[in-house]
């Protein structure tokens, strides 16, 4: 019997953090192949090269290894908005906005809309609540790093202008797939940014 139970501990820790990186892995990989999340929990394990148990232990069900992998794309948007920070404006809103462009969100969203599918101009009831989802993690994870940013801005105060920012973005997100297909070109990104500049405008002056 090992001396040192936390190395084993460690080390069951790492294995898992392991598999749930290779699933994610594994997930992103066969949605970009496949255009779709048209797979099945088998296909999924074997590419990950892990057990069907193991994706179980991990995830309640398939969808939810879907919203994950949606929410991920999306989280790396914030993760580029840290990086960013020294050129961001200095207030809440700004950050907000300026993780919210075209350049940043509608190549993901505009993905997102394509491999969850259904018609852009007509989403299906799982599309729209996958996208719900994912958005809902991102919103978390802003969040997060508006607070880091914004230190001495009241946490109440940061987590409902986020909220409202981002239940505003779902909105904007279905009327942007509407306008344009959801597809990612210069003109349906001027849209996007037309839409996020109204969308600020509510949140700064509410009765404009």
């Amino acid at each position: 019997m090992s001396g040192h139970p936390e190395v084993a501990v460690d080390r069951r820790t790492a294995l898992k953090a392991k598999s749930h990186k290779a699933i994610l892995d594994a997930a992103a990989d066969l949605m970009r192949e496949r255009r779709s999340t048209n797979f099945s929990v088998d296909e999924l394990a074997a590419a990950a090269d892990v057990s069907r148990r193991t994706v179980f232990n991990h995830f309640d069900s398939l969808e939810d290894v879907v919203i994950a992998v949606a929410g991920h794309m999306l989280v790396d948007i914030v993760d580029a908005m840290e990086a960013e920070a020294a050129n961001a404006s200095g207030d809440v809103l700004g950050d907000l906005t300026a993780a919210g462009s075209a350049d940043h969100l509608v190549p993901t969203i505009a993905y997102l809309i394509e491999v969850l599918g259904g018609d852009p101009k007509q989403p299906s009831e799982r599309g729209a609540v996958l996208m719900q989802r994912a958005i809902a993690l991102f919103t978390e994870q802003m969040s997060a790093s508006i607070a880091r940013r914004h230190p001495r801005v009241d946490e109440l105060q940061v987590g409902f202008l986020v909220a409202a920012f981002c239940g505003g973005l779902l909105g904007l997100v279905e009327h942007w797939a509407t306008a344009t297909g959801g597809t990612d070109t210069a003109a349906s990104r001027r849209t996007w940014n037309d839409l996020l500049a109204r969308l600020v405008l509510v949140l700064r002056e509410p009765e404009a």
